[in-house]
């Protein structure tokens, strides 16, 4: 029987992450699957005074609809922002408020990509990222990631090969592995990438989240309106508000704004204007540090953990911010099965498989440590550990 439905649905993947939340409802379960910052620090008295100003002080233009491309003194904030942590010379016409990043990426795909298109990513990659453009249904090169970035050499073949429309990055504390480009990775990159005329989408919704080292520059510093950013204000304020942004030149935001109107003529008005309120009345330079701390502490407790509980044959990466730590099992162990086995001891994690459009990952797993306290993160690397010494055996 013909589907009714469009041939590309079935090329896309279903989200692997998602999938597994629905186990971690049972209190029981010691999630570290989900990329979830952590409700202890979600600012609830500040939004709840914030919604409370905007609902009472207007004239009721905050539930009203409003422009494409968001709340303008928003838009001016993050764009102030952009200046101050990073030196970047952005105005307000270059901000688009989303839905989140992922909103974002999906209309990087709508404006960039057409069937069967080239576009680079990192191996592995981000699963929200394969997910938006697999709709799109492009031609993937995977270009694998090494400790201090991309693999360079590899890239360059792909860029001498094909017509790649964009490579896509999180350039900070990557999304699966941790990983984070050293400067002098990124000053190639974009000379590699300016030499082909291919644009970068640099997805960098942890950029906030440094706990050791120092910053690293954008991308845009290189190249200019061919770097497209995204950025999301879930990691640093509360993911439930659904908001995020693009940078990007005012030549490539027209198209975006084009495409976003014909998605959901614009983000939610009221979150939006709550938002703004929020960020006037409290200093989220000191929140970000709260976040910090703490994550960092988490952090350490894992890889403390890991240490300890782990058999020496188990690699890990050392990430200097972000939310993961990306582990790599003995060839002959799977992370599936891990999975599987793990289950039943109420342990859950992200197993590699879906970070790969080429196939690869069966050894690998992401450990998510912002989301569970201290005794949950040493008891569920205990077990974790103890199966994978009894797999061994």
């Amino acid at each position: 029987m013909t589907s009714p439905y469009a041939p590309r649905m079935g090329t896309i993947p279903r989200s692997f992450v998602r999938e597994i939340l629905k186990v971690t409802q049972n209190p029981e379960v010691i999630s570290f699957a989900g990329g979830l910052p952590n409700p202890r620090f979600f600012p609830v008295q500040g939004i709840a005074e914030a919604a409370t100003d905007i609902l009472t002080g207007a004239d009721g233009s905050a539930l009203q609809y409003g422009t494409t491309e968001g709340y303008a003194p928003l838009r001016e904030y993050v764009a102030q922002r952009y200046r101050k942590t990073d030196g970047l010379d952005v105005s307000a016409d270059e901000i688009l408020i989303t839905n989140g990043s992922q909103q974002a990426l999906d209309l990087v795909g709508k404006v960039f990509i057409d069937r069967d298109d080239a576009i680079a990513i990192e191996r592995p990659g981000y699963l929200g990222a394969i997910q938006a453009f697999s709709v799109y249904e492009p031609q993937f090169h995977p270009v694998p990631l090494l400790e201090d970035g991309v693999d360079l050499d590899r890239l360059s073949d792909v860029l001498r090969t094909r017509r790649v429309r964009f490579f896509h990055t999180v350039i900070n504390f990557q999304n699966p592995s941790g990983i984070s480009y050293s400067v002098e990775k990124r000053r190639v990159l974009a000379a590699l990438l300016k030499e082909r005329d291919a644009f970068v989408i640099e997805d960098d919704p942890y950029r906030e989240l440094r706990f050791e080292g120092t910053a690293k520059p954008s991308m845009r510093h290189e190249l200019g309106g061919k770097a497209v950013l995204l950025g999301s204000f879930s990691k640093i304020v509360a993911p439930g508000l659904r908001l995020g942004w693009v940078c990007a030149s005012r030549e490539t935001m027209a198209a975006l704004v084009v495409a976003k109107q014909a998605s959901d003529l614009h983000s939610n008005s009221f979150c939006q204007r709550m938002l703004h309120r929020f960020l006037l009345a409290h200093d989220i330079d000191e929140h970000i540090a709260l976040i910090r701390a703490a994550y960092k502490h988490q952090k350490d407790i894992m890889l403390t953990a890991l240490e300890a509980h782990f058999p020496p044959e188990v690699t890990f990466t050392r990430p200097e911010g972000g939310m993961f730590i990306w582990a790599t099992l003995p060839e002959r162990l799977t992370a599936l099965e891990l999975l599987e086995r793990a289950a039943q001891e109420k342990v859950v994690f992200v197993p590699g498989t879906p970070f790969f459009v080429d196939g690869g990952g069966t050894g690998n797993m992401r450990l998510n440590f912002s989301n569970a306290d201290e005794s949950r993160i040493e008891e569920g690397i205990a077990r974790l550990g103890r199966i994978i010494k009894e797999m061994l055996a």
